[in-house]
């Protein structure tokens, strides 16, 4: 089984900085992301993420930034749950409306 790594903020920009500053010293970025990750104790992979993200949020690279991606997916649970309690009332009302016909009138 796979246990998920986190590593704080600090070891992502350091270790992001070390990329950027020591590509020159290998033949290719690969090569960089490799020698670095093995220092770090994380995957080449999730270094090239780290990479490109810090990128993205610093307007190097097009896509959405972090904190935007954040605030979409915050807004879009909300909408799931908005409609999910719309459903709940809609429902709650057909039943009350039926229930309504279905009395027996006062005399």
């Amino acid at each position: 089984m796979n246990k998920k790594v986190t590593y704080s903020p600090e070891v992502r920009e350091r270790a992001v900085r070390m990329v950027l500053t020591s590509e020159h010293e290998h033949p290719s970025r690969w090569a960089t992301l490799v020698s670095i990750s093995s220092k770090i104790g994380c995957t080449p992979e999730t270094l090239r993420t780290w990479v490109s993200k810090m990128k993205v949020d610093s307007g190097k690279k097009p896509g959405v930034p972090s904190d935007a991606a954040a605030k979409i997916k915050d807004l879009e649970r909300e909408n799931r749950e908005l409609k999910q309690a719309n459903e709940i009332l809609k429902k709650a009302a057909a039943f009350f409306a039926q229930a309504e016909l279905d009395r027996k009138p006062r005399k």
